[in-house]
């Protein structure tokens, strides 16, 4: 197959690339670098990069199977940072993916999030449930770009009859995050690592689900050959305190780092948890990576990453 990635660059993006070169597939990468790195892409003869920015234009010459809409800034930092770039990205940059799936009669993938359902009312999280989103606060950005995404995909499905899948990811970790891009994991290791305070937001009390980037792309790929057009989470239900995170980071690492606590951002939701039984009936998936053993890995990796920037 020839498949389009957008944001080939990025964390999620990248092994996305790495996943379908080494099945043998044609892989284009579109990413403008605002937070992808071209460092997280491999030379491969069967790999064309493109430097283009989703929500202004995609040229893509040649047949196009599959168009795999994976752009956007996803970090908290990146909220503030770059807030109109996301709405952007996840309204035209998705009407112009789809466009391109629709012009190649290819097939479209969307990557939404959990953030759909904000700061959930119901829990676990099941695809039904509509959310409890503030469309004004600083997270709106995110959670209403993804929100719009969905629709438009939808909406294509329904009036192009465009072939659809839509994944919902919760929160993923594994090699390739930026230590500095504000989640937790990415922060507490990095804190550990260099002897820093760890920082836990409110008393520490709010759960996350944590899965490996493995897993995500096993669920994915298994998508990919199955035709079911509605959303389907992706992500591990085993619940975790924050509190609890940052004491296994801290263990891990071997750290002397003291845990400090913070006030909690705006928005930040006080419970996350997928209910993935769609994705057991439907996908046969389910997660198989424990979160220390993920942690185990991503330290490593962050060894080599700090060392290398001289932290």
């Amino acid at each position: 197959m020839r498949i389009v990635i957008t944001g080939g660059a990025g964390f999620i993006g990248s092994h996305l690339v790495d996943m379908f070169l080494s099945l043998g597939h044609d892989v284009v990468a579109i990413d403008n670098l605002i937070t992808g790195k071209k460092e997280n892409l491999t030379v491969h003869k069967n790999l064309t990069f493109l430097d283009q920015n989703v929500y202004k234009y995609i040229e893509v010459d040649g047949r196009v199977d599959w168009v795999m809409h994976f752009a956007s800034p996803a970090s908290p930092i990146d909220f503030t940072k770059y807030p109109i770039p996301i709405l952007k990205v996840g309204s035209s940059g998705t009407i112009n993916a789809l466009g391109l799936a629709k012009a190649k009669s290819a097939k479209f993938f969307l990557a939404s999030t959990s953030e759909v359902y904000g700061n959930p009312l119901e829990h676990p999280q099941k695809e039904t449930y509509f959310g409890n989103v503030d469309p004004i606060s600083e997270r709106s950005v995110y959670d209403e770009a993804k929100r719009f995404a969905e629709a438009v995909t939808m909406a294509y499905h329904r009036f192009h009859k465009t072939d659809v899948r839509i994944i919902r990811i919760f929160n993923t970790y594994g090699p390739r995050m930026r230590p500095e891009d504000g989640r937790v994991i990415s922060n507490f290791i990095s804190q550990a690592l260099t002897n820093k305070s760890i920082t836990v937001y409110g008393n520490g009390t709010q759960t996350r689900s944590f899965q490996y980037i493995s897993d995500l792309i096993e669920g994915v790929l298994k998508l990919i050959d199955v035709k079911f057009h509605e959303p389907i989470n992706l992500g591990n239900p085993k619940e975790y305190t924050i509190l609890e995170v940052a004491n296994i980071v801290k263990k891990l690492a071997g750290s002397n780092s003291e845990i400090v606590f913070k006030p909690l951002p705006e928005g930040d939701p006080a419970r996350r948890r997928p209910d993935i039984t769609r994705a057991k009936q439907i996908l046969k998936w389910e997660p198989k990576v424990t979160l220390e053993e993920g942690l185990k890995k991503m330290i490593e990796y962050y060894k080599s990453v700090l060392q290398f920037q001289g932290q």
